[in-house]
């Protein structure tokens, strides 16, 4: 995943109403745009508006039937946040998959990490 569709992602999820749209994606899979505007009690050009951001983020796919939308999550997508965050974790815990407060540690934080030095 590049840095440009990460932020993008990210920037979709920074908004509290877009994380409550995922929400309810990751919960009952494939919603009709008509249930998330009573789920989320938004006006319509309001729901396009946060549609428009989590699909040009990549994170959400749109299905258009004759009269509504079909919303749901990427699970590609998803796949390759998680990755991302699973990366991100590995190198945290050192080269050897380690835990941050391994032994030997030196930390100045009088044990507030955990490391008991």
């Amino acid at each position: 995943m590049t840095d440009d569709q990460l932020k993008a992602v990210f920037k979709a999820l920074s908004d509290a109403r877009r994380l409550a749209i995922v929400r309810m994606l990751e919960r009952d899979g494939e919603v009709c745009a008509c249930d998330l505007l009573d789920g989320l009690g938004i006006s319509q050009p309001t729901l396009s508006h946060h549609m428009k951001v989590l699909c040009d983020s990549g994170l959400v796919r749109c299905r258009k039937d004759s009269r509504w939308c079909h919303y749901s999550v990427d699970a590609e997508v998803a796949r390759k946040v998680s990755a991302t965050f699973g990366q991100l974790a590995d190198a945290a815990g050192g080269a050897n998959g380690a835990s941050v407060g391994t032994e030997g540690c030196t930390c100045a934080r009088e044990g507030s990490c955990g490391c008991g030095d």
